[in-house]
C-alpha cells in the first residue's frame, strides 16, 4: 500500500485512526491470523499443467505473500487497502482450477468478511464463474458494480482503474489474476511496473505484477506460525538491511540469503517513480541513506563482486541513481574514480538508416562519462517514431555469483521530444537505435556534450583523421567497416596505423560468410562485436550484439594474429547468426552448423587447413568422435557438435563447398518448412541429394537420421553414394 496517493480515507476516520494508519505503513502488520484463516485445509498450490505466471512483488506494508517457491518468488498474495482487501493470482486461468477451490473459497470469504454479499465475476472468467458457484455464494456475472462484495477480474484491462480502487478502498474485496511477462514481452522499451494494466490497479495496493516468468510446479503452503519469520518480505527485509548498515545489527543466515532478491526488488520498486506518494518517498530515501553509509563496490575485473550485500548495492545503485532528489550528490558515492574528460560541443551527427525487420544501432563516435548529462537534439520526423537513445553497448543482463561489472550498465530512452536529456550512471558510447522497416536519409541530431570516441567509419575516415582520432580519451573505441563494427576497449586500437587495411580484411571475411550462406554481400544489418569484461554467459555468444570477453579484442584487430592463428571463436558465433531454423535440428546442431563457418572461413579465406584450425577436428580427433557414436549404437541424441559435425565434414570433403552453397540457396526458395526434427532432416536430405545428383540416404541412415521410406523413394531415381565413409560402420 502506497499511503498518501492510495488509501480511500472515509470522511468518518477520526484524526486518531488516520495516526494508528501511519503507524501501520512504518511498522507492517503480523498477517498471521489471515494466513491462518486463507490455508486452511490447503497443503500445497497446483501450479502444473503448462501454467506460466508472473512473480508478484509484494511491496507495501499492508500487503504479504501467501504462495510462494522454494527461493521465495512469490505467486499467490494478499492485502489489505483502505478499509477492503485484495488477492492476487499471477495467472488468470489458476481462478478455474479445481485443486486449487479450497483456497478460493477460503480467499472469498476473507474477500466478503462476513458479510454474504454478491460476488460479481467479469462476465469473461465463464469457468472461474462455474467453479465459485459450486460453493455458498451468491456469484453473478457482471461487470464492477457498488453494490457487490466481492470483484473476480482480470489484470488486462486499465478502463476502470479508479473505479476498482475506489470499490476495494471503500470496503470491497478483490480478487485478480493475470500475468505479465507476456505484455513484457510484447512491449519492448516499456515499463512494466507503470504501464501494464494490472499494475495501474494493483500498485497502490502494494502488489505489483511482474515480467519475471514462474513456471509449473507444485509448491507447498506455508505454515502460517513460521511465514512470518521465514517468507520473504520486501519491506520487512529493507527495514532490517537499513539496520544493518546503519546500525550494525547482525541479519539472520535466511536473510543475508535474501539480499541478492532483494536488489532486484529495490530496482523493480524504484522503476514506479512514484514520487507524490510519501511511502515511495520513503524508500528512496532509505535507499540513499543506506549507499551513502556502505562502502560501494567500485566493481571492475581486479576487484570482482561476490557477497549478497554487494549484489544487492550493485542492483540499485542505478535505479536509485535515477530517481533521488539530488543524484549529483549520489554519484561520488558510487563511483569514487570518475576523472574529467575533455569534451566536444554541439556535435552534429548525419544519420541515414534503412532497416528491415530488426532494429538496428547506429554509432555517434561519441561516449558520456559516469553519471554526466547531455541534451540531444533531434528531428520532428524521428520523433514518437520508436526511435531509441542508447546509452552504453554492453548490453547483456548479468546472473553470476561474482561480479564484474553492475548487472546492467546500459540505458535506453524512446525518442519523445526533439531535445531530450540522456545519462547513464555508469557512463557509456551513444547511439541512435532505429527501429525496424523504418527508412530515413541525412537526418541532423545534435549532441550538446559528450566525450569525443576513437572512432573509424570506413570510407569516411581518412587516415589523417585516424591519426589524431585513435587518441580520443573515451575508453571505448569503436571500428566501423562495410558489413561489421568492432567495439573494442580504446588501448587496443591505440597503436593502430592502419585501420584501412584492417577493413579490408573483415570485407573479405564477411563477404566469404554471405558467400558460404548464398546471401547477397551487403548485409542488411552490419553485424557487431561487442567486448567486455563479463558477458552472460560462454565465452562468447551470438546475436545483435556477438558479446565477448576483453581479452579478445587484441585478436579482432590484428590481421597478423588472425592470419597465423586463426579466429575461430569469432567466426563461429557470426556462423551461429547465419543459421536457419529450417535447417537446423537443435539441440543437436546449435553449436555444429556455425562451425561450417569457421572451417570455410579459416581454409577458404585464412588459409589455415581444418586439422590446424580447431583441435578438435584433427584427423585422429574425428575418427576418435566417430568410432565414438558408432560404439554408442548410433544414438541420435548424442549426435551434437562436433560429432554432428563429422557428418557434415564428410559431405563436404566429398561434395566440396560449391554443394553447401546451393543447398543453402534452395532453402531461400522454400517455404512451408516442417516444424519438427525428422521432417526437416528428411528435407535436409532430400536437398542434399538433388543438388548433387546423387541418393544420400544411405548415408545419412548410417549417421542414424530418422530417413522415411518415402524419403528414400523420392531419390531411388538417383545414383546411390554406396561408397561413403560410414559404410565400414554398417
Amino acid at each position: 500500500m502506497l499511503l498518501g496517493d492510495v488509501i480511500y480515507i472515509s470522511r468518518t476516520l477520526t484524526m486518531l485512526t488516520l495516526y494508528f494508519v501511519h503507524c501501520l505503513v512504518g511498522i507492517g502488520k503480523d498477517f498471521e491470523d489471515d494466513l491462518e484463516f486463507l490455508l486452511q485445509g490447503v497443503s500445497e498450490f497446483d501450479l502444473t499443467n503448462g501454467v506460466v505466471a508472473s512473480e508478484v512483488l509484494v511491496h507495501g506494508p499492508l500487503a504479504f505473500p501467501i504462495g510462494t517457491t522454494e527461493d521465495g518468488r512469490a505467486f499467490l498474495a494478499g492485502a489489505y487497502y483502505g478499509q477492503g482487501r485484495v488477492v492476487v493470482i499471477t495467472h488468470e486461468g489458476l481462478l478455474r482450477r479445481e485443486t486449487l477451490a479450497p483456497f478460493w473459497n477460503n480467499a472469498i470469504h476473507w474477500l466478503d468478511e462476513g458479510r454474504n454479499g454478491v460476488v460479481g465475476v467479469d462476465p469473461e472468467l465463464d469457468e472461474a464463474f462455474n467453479l465459485f458457484s459450486k460453493s455458498e455464494f451468491k456469484c453473478e456475472k457482471t461487470n464492477l458494480r457498488e453494490d457487490l462484495s466481492v470483484f473476480v477480474c482480470t489484470a488486462y484491462s486499465d478502463e476502470h482503474v479508479e473505479e476498482i480502487q475506489d470499490f476495494v478502498a471503500e470496503g470491497g474485496g478483490l480478487l485478480i489474476g493475470g500475468h505479465a511477462w507476456w505484455w513484457a514481452q510484447t512491449h519492448p522499451g516499456e515499463n512494466t511496473l507503470t504501464d501494464f494494466s494490472g499494475n495501474k490497479i494493483l500498485n497502490k495496493m502494494g502488489l505489483s505484477l511482474l515480467e519475471h516468468i514462474i513456471w509449473e510446479g507444485s509448491f507447498k503452503a506455508p505454515v502460517p506460525s513460521q511465514a512470518i519469520k521465514d517468507t520473504y518480505h520486501f519491506r520487512h527485509l529493507l527495514h532490517r538491511f537499513a539496520g544493518h548498515v546503519t546500525e550494525g545489527e547482525d541479519l539472520t543466515e535466511r536473510e543475508e540469503e535474501y539480499l541478492k532478491k532483494l536488489g532486484k526488488d529495490c530496482a523493480n520498486y524504484l522503476r514506479m517513480k512514484a514520487h507524490d506518494c510519501s511511502s515511495y518517498t520513503q524508500v528512496v530515501s532509505s535507499l540513499t541513506d543506506i549507499i551513502k553509509k556502505s562502502n560501494m563496490p567500485q566493481v571492475c575485473d581486479s576487484c570482482p563482486v561476490k557477497s549478497p550485500k554487494e549484489h544487492l548495492l550493485l542492483s540499485v545503485a542505478a535505479e536509485v541513481y535515477k530517481v533521488c532528489p539530488d543524484p549529483d550528490a549520489l554519484l561520488p558515492y558510487l563511483i569514487k574514480d570518475n576523472p574529467l574528460m575533455p569534451v566536444v560541443y554541439n556535435h552534429r551527427i548525419k544519420i541515414n538508416a534503412n532497416t528491415a525487420g530488426e532494429e538496428e544501432w547506429i554509432s555517434t563516435g561519441l561516449y558520456l562519462s559516469p553519471g554526466m548529462k547531455t541534451y540531444m537534439s533531434t528531428p520532428a520526423e524521428i520523433v514518437n517514431e520508436g526511435w531509441e537513445i542508447q546509452i552504453g553497448c554492453q548490453t547483456d543482463h548479468l546472473e553470476h555469483e561474482e561480479l564484474k561489472r553492475a548487472p546492467c550498465v546500459h540505458e535506453r530512452f524512446p525518442v519523445t521530444s526533439e531535445m531530450m536529456q540522456v545519462w547513464n550512471l555508469w557512463g557509456g558510447l551513444i547511439y541512435l537505435v532505429a527501429p525496424p522497416d523504418t527508412q530515413v536519409e541525412g537526418v541532423e541530431v545534435t549532441v550538446q556534450m559528450a566525450v569525443p570516441a576513437p572512432y573509424y567509419k570506413a570510407g569516411v575516415t581518412t587516415a589523417a583523421d585516424w591519426l589524431s582520432l585513435r587518441t580520443a580519451p573515451s575508453p571505448w573505441a569503436e571500428l566501423e567497416f562495410d558489413n561489421i563494427i568492432l567495439t573494442v576497449p580504446s588501448d587496443s586500437v591505440r597503436s593502430l596505423d592502419r585501420p584501412d587495411e584492417l577493413a579490408a580484411f573483415w570485407d573479405n571475411i564477411m563477404r566469404n560468410i554471405a558467400d558460404l550462406a548464398a546471401k547477397p554481400h551487403k548485409f542488411p544489418r552490419k553485424e557487431r562485436f561487442v567486448t567486455d569484461v563479463q558477458i552472460s554467459y560462454g565465452w562468447m555468444h551470438a546475436g545483435y550484439p556477438i558479446m565477448t570477453h576483453q581479452s579478445t579484442a587484441a585478436e579482432l584487430v590484428s590481421v597478423d594474429h588472425i592470419r597465423s592463428e586463426g579466429l575461430w571463436g569469432p567466426i563461429h558465433e557470426l556462423g551461429h547468426n547465419q543459421q536457419r531454423d529450417c535447417w537446423e535440428f537443435p539441440p543437436h546442431t546449435t553449436e555444429c552448423t556455425c562451425n561450417i563457418w569457421s572451417v570455410y572461413v579459416h581454409e577458404e579465406v585464412l588459409g589455415i587447413n581444418r586439422e590446424k584450425a580447431h583441435p578438435n577436428i584433427t584427423l585422429e580427433g574425428r575418427k576418435s568422435q566417430r568410432e565414438e557414436y558408432v560404439k554408442g549404437g548410433k544414438d541420435l541424441s548424442s549426435w551434437e557438435m562436433w560429432v554432428a559435425l563429422e557428418t557434415y565434414m564428410q559431405l563436404q570433403e566429398k561434395f566440396g563447398w560449391d554443394a553447401f552453397k546451393k543447398v543453402f540457396a534452395a532453402y531461400h526458395e522454400m517455404s512451408n518448412f516442417p516444424e519438427d526434427n525428422p521432417g526437416k532432416m528428411n528435407l535436409y536430405a532430400v536437398t542434399f541429394s538433388q543438388t548433387v545428383g546423387m541418393n544420400l540416404s544411405a548415408f545419412f541412415k548410417s549417421w542414424g537420421w530418422p530417413i522415411e521410406t518415402a524419403t528414400e523413394e523420392k531419390l531411388s531415381n538417383l545414383p546411390s553414394w554406396s561408397d561413403h565413409p560410414m559404410v565400414q560402420y554398417d
